[in-house]
């Protein structure tokens, strides 16, 4: 298996140099872990390497996503809870689809031993907030981890972008 901390240092600087995303680690506003604008990328210093890597990773996708929706920048600004269910379907497709792009990401720096774990860390994410975006509360997201449990999700591959800056969601 691919050692998350090769993995990570090779999607960053993929995603800076081939994609033009800056990726910084830093404070971000608590008790998130990972901020984006569209040009940029925060991860929060305190987080360990495997789930900071799953953050560059998703934030990746949602940077992909903020760069070509404004659909979905107004999904990744709209926070408040209590959603229908017509909205969650829209989020989950909006959060499932920024993972699809990380899988393309990954399988592109030639890691291709990652989907699973990938997979089921979108599938405790999605638990997150689908209980997030109904109650207001926030889980511990390593209580959601179950290796195995997600399903296998598959890449959506990446279609070219120009990255922008746009209002943050809580850091920059």
């Amino acid at each position: 298996m691919t050692d998350f901390k090769t993995a990570f240092d090779r999607i960053e600087r993929l995603i800076e140099t081939r994609y033009g995303v800056e990726v910084n680690i830093s404070d971000v506003l608590d008790p998130n872990t990972g901020d984006l604008d569209g040009q940029r990328i925060k991860l929060d210093y305190t987080l360990d390497l495997e789930t900071a890597f799953f953050v560059l990773l998703h934030l990746f996708g949602h940077t992909v996503q903020w760069n070509l929706s404004e659909e979905y920048r107004a999904l990744g600004h709209d926070l408040a809870p209590g959603k229908d269910d017509a909205t969650m379907r829209r989020i989950h497709e909006y959060e499932s689809n920024a993972t699809r792009y990380s899988l393309a990401l990954l399988h592109e720096a030639d890691i291709h031993d990652l989907d699973r774990w990938v997979s089921d860390m979108f599938a405790a994410d999605w638990a997150f907030l689908e209980h997030f975006y109904r109650t207001g509360q926030k889980l511990d997201f390593k209580d959601l981890f179950k290796p195995g449990h997600g399903p296998l999700l598959t890449e959506l591959p990446i279609p070219a972008f120009h990255p922008q800056r746009w209002i943050s969601r809580w850091s920059f």
